[in-house]
């Protein structure tokens, strides 16, 4: 990986040209330098999903932002730049009270929570949600999202210095994958509850995860795949499923359209309505574990690599 000189950027009809700030790595950014996730067609193929910046210049029919204008922006690609052009309908406003780097950190997280817990499993107030990976950069988002909520959150992460930090954000039920059975876990936290069992599981492990999610949900539960890093293929068992009236969801957001049904544009609409005043007032908080120069991107993604990250790695840029 290595920091050089590209061709300029100019905005096309609908977008609008940041001068970047700052970026975020995020696992996907990995899965893209290693070959296995190329980006959608039309994208860019520079890395990033993710960045904050100042609006630099406005493309053809963009008439709700202005030149000047402070922002975040969710990406198909391209956020490791000076500068990246982005659908308009992708800005977010930077919330009241965080740096304008610090930002670049959250349209990733924030819609990637929002979606999958809110738009499609419906978590509402008295659940219990199951997060794994409760101390990665979509994890420590979550269970603050969750808190915001009054659900009761649990977590698995592999030490106990991950679990310390999730404690710190509000998870109750605090699980060492390395150390304990994650279906026992949750069977004994919500055995004093009306519904026993997750109400929804977050996953990110895909096929290693997927006999045992199902174990671990409660009646009428929601698992929703988001991430694949315990393989892509598994057996299911479909009278468990049928038992428990369980729904399986298996979710991504890059490759989503910029408008219409399911698109970013609405998940974005909900972000800031919804997520944003959270932040704004302190119950959501955006966790950053290190800062990092744009040139030096490699060392970045070496560190999220190494599994000992809690929350986000940013990249400033300018």
């Amino acid at each position: 990986m290595r920091w050089s000189e590209v061709p300029d950027v100019k905005p096309g009809p609908g977008e609008v040209l940041l001068r970047v700030a700052a970026t975020a790595v995020n696992r996907a950014d990995l899965l893209q330098r290693q070959g296995h996730y190329p980006p959608p067609p039309g994208a860019s193929d520079v890395l990033g999903l993710e960045c904050s910046g100042v609006i630099a210049e406005l493309g053809e029919g963009v008439h709700d932002w202005e030149v000047g204008d402070e922002v975040c922006a969710l990406l198909a690609g391209g956020g490791y730049a000076e500068y990246v052009a982005v659908p308009h309908s992708q800005l977010l406003p930077v919330p009241t009270g965080v740096d304008l780097r610090v930002a670049a950190c959250l349209p990733e997280v924030a819609c990637t929570v929002w979606s999958n817990l809110v738009m499609t499993a419906g978590m509402h107030r008295g659940q219990t949600v199951l997060i794994h990976g409760g101390a990665s950069g979509i994890g420590t988002h979550a269970i603050q999202v969750a808190r915001a909520m009054n659900v009761r959150v649990a977590v698995t992460a592999g030490s106990a210095e991950k679990l310390t930090v999730c404690k710190e954000l509000g998870a109750e039920c605090l699980i060492n994958y390395r150390e304990q059975d994650f279906v026992a876990e949750i069977a004994a936290f919500t055995s004093d509850f009306a519904r026993q069992g997750a109400d929804i599981i977050l996953d990110i492990m895909g096929a290693k995860y997927l006999d045992r999610n199902i174990d671990a949900l409660g009646k009428d539960g929601n698992l929703v795949i988001i991430g694949l890093q315990g393989g892509v293929k598994a057996e299911l068992n479909l009278g468990k499923i049928l038992t428990k009236r369980a729904r399986i969801a298996a979710t991504s957001l890059r490759g989503r359209p910029v408008t219409g049904p399911g698109s970013k544009d609405e998940i974005i609409k909900e972000v800031v309505a919804h997520v944003w005043p959270m932040i704004s007032s302190g119950l959501v908080r955006p966790i950053v574990h290190d800062e990092v120069p744009i040139a030096e991107a490699a060392s970045a993604h070496q560190m999220l690599d190494s599994g000992a990250v809690t929350g986000k790695i940013l990249l400033s840029v300018a």
